[in-house]
């Protein structure tokens, strides 16, 4: 690589995003014999998969010994509406068991049944209790567990170092461009493999569980560097998040909570799910909660209650339950454990969740119920990987977690996503050192261009008057919170459209204030980019399926279509412009065909 006048780092393998799969692709790659580095926007322990509350999923059979990955793989794709990688879903049920053994080898403190084994409670769409947790902070020891192994191994660690371009040589993964954020020092990483792990794009929305670094860097570096993307338009609006007072509105409230037995009611006290299951209205004549829940689970085949069906169905009827005027006070509706459970299971269960609305909201969830309400959480789709590598298109570039579409299909499965981390990011790091030991020759790339990148950055600085960046990221916020939200119409969409490319043009104009130390303002301007990028990306993919499917609700096209459930939308960006192409699923072998048919 030509020699840049910026600070400069040389590392096989460089993983950018220190969160579950950031974290185990870089244990993995070290551990292969290749100088490895991870690189994070914040500090060290502060990714997001420490907001991920519920649990691992993984068909351990603890509890239920008739659980196994076949089971998993298939309640996967279920709730995934079919539009999974299935190979993808295979590969995380079969791996997911050992993974979570080797946490606990590592040192993670699971919950325990009476006889000593690993703990799993129920979760929405899985058919047995199939979660491995820790209270309800289970990602907050995932990352204390994984975090303490990758420095005891002597990885590198680069924190509140922010990426904002990755690097080629001839169509090939050559390094990363970034800047330090307490400085504003512009850093080249020179690298043979880059992994990414950057997680979401939850900042598009108004009400978000996603905190600030999830702007959708990573997507639209790959994107810009080449690669696919698929299933934009799916992303999963979790349904329970905090509702009341609005500084904490959209902080998510575990599914835990409704796993240990809490129900969803509307403001006549009514368990409102059963009227969204209409082949089952029968349990609504129950005379007991109790017995409604034996009713459905008897017919239902242990998915125990309707409180617990997949995330996208829960989302949307608690939206109708609002839209009828029988929501909570605020905009939600009740989610109730006071009454089912004493307060000593809920302060042991759900610690996290009782000192949150104590705090927060002024709550008592031992003695009172919670306001809930859906809240944008989780990127279904993301960036295309190959299954078994976790390659992109890109030579060099691998993605795992979050930011990698495919498994989950058109709706995530809660506790999957903590699974999927640990899976794909340990094949992430493993493929990724493979690469850069395999690479022939050396890299190169045009001084010019880092030069060029360099000054892009600073071109804000130098403007004598134009917009203000949260001025543009409050306007973005509200177009797709109420244009590209958990309900879509083509009108809707279409007007998204026009008013981000008003946005977008305002975002040249954008300009900085002060110096490049610590400029929150600056900050947020070098974030436009992605911002605007996977909005657009969304609301055009949201355009493109005229159905409704999973996290990608269409009122106009009300139903799933058979034709549209056998392709994945994807997104590629050629000589600048954005295509999308709908392109068909990989065929299942029939012997996992086999499993789906059974009940």
């Amino acid at each position: 690589m030509a020699e840049t006048k910026y600070e400069t780092h040389e590392y096989d393998v460089i993983v950018i995003g220190a969160g579950g799969a950031g974290l185990r692709a870089a244990i993995e790659a070290s551990a292969r014999g290749v100088k490895t580095a991870l690189v994070c926007k914040s500090l060290l322990g502060k990714a997001h998969t420490v907001m991920a509350e519920g649990g691992i999923a993984a068909a351990l059979g603890n509890v239920y010994p008739e659980d196994n990955w076949q089971v998993h793989f298939r309640d996967t794709l279920r709730g995934g509406k079919m539009l999974n990688n299935w190979r993808m879903a295979q590969l995380h049920a079969q791996e997911a068991p050992a993974r979570v053994l080797e946490l606990e080898e590592w040192g993670a403190l699971f919950d325990r049944t009476q006889d000593g084994r690993i703990l799993q409670r129920d979760f929405g769409g899985h058919r047995y209790a199939r979660l491995a947790h820790v209270g309800d902070r289970t990602g907050l020891e995932m990352i204390r567990t994984l975090q303490q192994h990758a420095v005891h191994k002597g990885i590198d660690v680069f924190m509140e170092c922010t990426i904002i371009r990755l690097l080629l040589d001839g169509g090939r993964i050559a390094g990363a461009f970034g800047y330090w954020r307490e400085s504003g020092r512009f850093v080249t990483f020179k690298a043979k493999a880059v992994v990414l792990a950057t997680g979401g794009i939850g900042k598009i929305w108004k009400f978000t569980s996603n905190s600030w670094e999830y702007t959708g860097d990573g997507v639209t570096m790959a994107l810009d560097a080449g690669a696919d993307l698929i299933d934009m338009e799916c992303y999963q609006f979790h349904p329970t998040g905090m509702v009341w007072p609005p500084s904490v509105r959209g902080i998510l409230v575990t599914e835990g909570v409704r796993g240990d037995g809490g129900t969803l009611k509307n403001s006549f006290g009514e368990r409102f799910m059963f009227k969204y299951i209409p082949e089952f209205f029968r349990a609504e004549t129950a005379e007991t909660e109790e017995e409604a829940d034996r009713w459905y689970t008897d017919k239902k085949n242990n998915r125990r209650t309707p409180d617990l069906l997949p995330r996208d169905e829960v989302a949307r009827a608690i939206n109708s339950e609002v839209k009828m005027v029988r929501g909570s006070p605020h905009g939600g509706v009740f989610l109730d454990i006071a009454s089912r459970r004493d307060a000593d299971y809920i302060k042991r269960r759900l610690p996290s969740m009782y000192h949150q609305f104590k705090e927060l909201a002024d709550v008592d969830i031992t003695k009172e119920p919670m306001e809930v309400g859906p809240t944008a959480h989780y990127m279904n789709g993301g960036v295309r990987v190959d299954a078994d590598t976790a390659a992109t298109a890109v030579p060099g570039l691998f993605a795992a977690g979050e930011i990698a579409g495919g498994l989950h299909g058109a709706n995530r499965l809660g506790g999957n996503s903590l699974s999927d981390l640990v899976v794909f990011g340990r094949r992430a790091g493993l493929y990724a050192a493979e690469y850069a030991q395999n690479l022939k020759g050396t890299l190169t790339v045009d001084a010019g261009w880092v030069e060029a990148l360099a000054q892009e950055a600073l071109e804000p600085f130098q403007r004598t008057g134009g917009e203000n960046p949260y001025a543009i990221h409050r306007d973005l916020q509200e177009t797709m919170q109420s244009l590209v939200g958990i309900i879509r119409t083509e009108g809707e969409l279409k007007k998204a459209l026009e008013e981000l490319a008003t946005l977008k043009e305002r975002a040249r104009r954008v300009r900085v204030d002060g110096n490049r130390q610590y400029n929150p303002s600056w900050h947020l301007t070098l974030d436009l980019h992605s911002l605007l990028t996977v909005s657009e990306v969304v609301t055009l993919a949201a355009l493109e399926r005229k159905e409704s499917r999973g996290g990608h609700t269409r009122d106009d096209y009300p139903k799933p279509d058979p034709e549209w459930g056998r392709v994945n939308i994807a997104v590629r960006r050629r000589h600048g412009d954005i295509t999308l192409t709908p392109d068909p699923l990989p065929e299942m072998p029939d012997e996992l065909k086999k499993l789906l048919e059974e009940r």
